[in-house]
């Protein structure tokens, strides 16, 4: 049989799937608000490379240690390779390494077949991801209302913007908690999770953020959607009477008020108020939200991509949730690494509410990546790709090497020491 002439260049040669195998896996290490992540590149036997990352620098070893698990696979059997490393991630952020390799696997299968990630993931919904942007705390409400103005003037048209106990400890009569409570902060080791720290917000604790809320709204609107989190580590009554007197300002949701492993006080919680619960970006797999979805304790799924488990396990997040009635919003402080999986998730899920930004004032972050647009997000939202896998070529090694972590010479350097890495794994997790 003869061909047409020229007819093989217009080929994908690396469209033969059923040859591609994994050879290697190298890792980056960033440093920096907002991306202290691990971005991690696997490499095949075709010349291409898959791009994920995976939440937190702590998340390192739980990378490489997959390399074993992952050599000579081939990264288009997608959920078998995941089903066979699953069992390596756990919530509290210890699914990170499992999260950036699923990406990757993705975008190596997307390239593989030269279709977007999106596409192996079901199809889209929207062309458009709406994006919203977080905002650290300020002190005074008339400045953080004027950072949120400033945020709706670069385009975005739904915020977020961090209250709560950290802006009382200086209130006299504000907060009761003991002794330890008052000089530890959130960042502080080892945690003590909430109903253990006998701490509880007082009527002038809770009047005082309603009124900090009514000044920000004072000078924002009411029409601009925004949401609230970090909160701090209270018990859940003092969540609902502050939550209570919030509601006159319209938030879009109250984000981890209490832990996510108290389904019933999340039941409690937000049977109790008349403004959105949110929680879930430590989180791990679909089936560790099954409980509060079960149980409707919350309003809005909040998944991190880079922790939950990738793209296809975050999309069933959303999946399992939309039966409920309940959105799934995304949460993410990442490099446009992560950013365009989450992009992914959102336009292959039918209840996608909006992705979170923590780069606003980051200038350089869209340079991070090439083949995107100079300015990725446009009048906030991301517009879906349509190239392969995640929809970039590759990262800016300048702009990488500008952030990394300065206390380890990793860059994608040669990790050969890990290929056998061994274990008495079960097949599947």
């Amino acid at each position: 049989m003869t061909t047409e002439t020229g007819f093989e260049n217009r080929i994908n040669t690396r469209s033969r799937s059923s040859d591609l195998r994994i050879t290697d896996l190298r890792v980056a290490k960033l440093e920096g608000v907002p991306m202290r992540h691990t971005i991690i590149r696997i490499d095949t036997n075709q010349g291409i490379s898959g791009w994920g990352e995976a939440r937190d620098q702590s998340s390192v070893n739980y990378v490489l240690m997959l390399k074993s698990r992952l050599l000579g696979e081939n990264p288009c059997n997608i959920e078998k390779v995941f089903r066979k490393i699953r069992q390596f991630g756990g919530p509290g952020r210890q699914g990170g390494g499992v999260s950036g390799v699923e990406m990757a696997l993705l975008d190596l299968a997307g390239k593989a077949y030269d279709v977007p990630a999106w596409l192996l993931a079901g199809g889209k919904y929207r062309d458009r991801i709406l994006v919203y942007a977080d905002t650290e705390e300020q002190r005074d409400p008339e400045a953080m209302g004027a950072k949120l103005l400033a945020r709706e003037q670069q385009g975005f048209k739904m915020l977020k913007m961090d209250i709560g106990l950290s802006m009382l400890w200086d209130v006299p009569g504000a907060v009761i908690a003991p002794p330890r409570e008052r000089t530890r902060r959130p960042k502080d080791l080892p945690f003590t999770m909430h109903p253990f720290t006998g701490t509880h917000i007082t009527k002038i604790g809770v009047d005082h953020i309603a009124d900090y809320v009514r000044r920000v709204r004072d000078v924002v609107g009411y029409e601009l959607p925004i949401a609230a989190d970090h909160f701090g580590y209270m018990d859940v009554d003092s969540c609902i009477r502050l939550a209570r007197a919030l509601e006159p300002y319209a938030l879009e949701w109250l984000e981890d008020l209490i832990p996510w492993q108290f389904t019933q006080q999340w039941r409690q919680l937000t049977e109790s108020i008349a403004t959105p619960t949110c929680t879930g970006e430590d989180i791990y797999l679909a089936e560790g939200f099954k409980p509060l979805l079960d149980a409707q304790a919350i309003r809005i799924a909040h998944p991190d991509p880079a922790s939950a488990g990738g793209i296809m396990e975050t999309k069933r997040i959303g999946d399992l949730a939309q039966p409920y009635g309940i959105p799934m919003a995304l949460h993410l402080a990442a490099t446009p690494i992560a950013t365009m999986a989450s992009v992914a998730i959102g336009a292959s899920t039918e209840n996608f509410l909006a992705l979170e930004f923590h780069a606003a004032d980051v200038g350089d972050w869209a340079s991070l990546v090439t083949g995107l647009p100079e300015t990725i997000i446009e009048d906030g939202y991301i517009t879906v790709p349509d190239g392969p896998g995640l929809g970039f070529e590759g990262i800016n090694e300048e702009a990488f090497r500008a952030r990394l972590d300065a206390s380890d010479p990793l860059f994608f350097s040669e990790t050969a020491h890990w290929d056998s890495e061994w274990s008495y794994d079960r097949p599947w997790g």
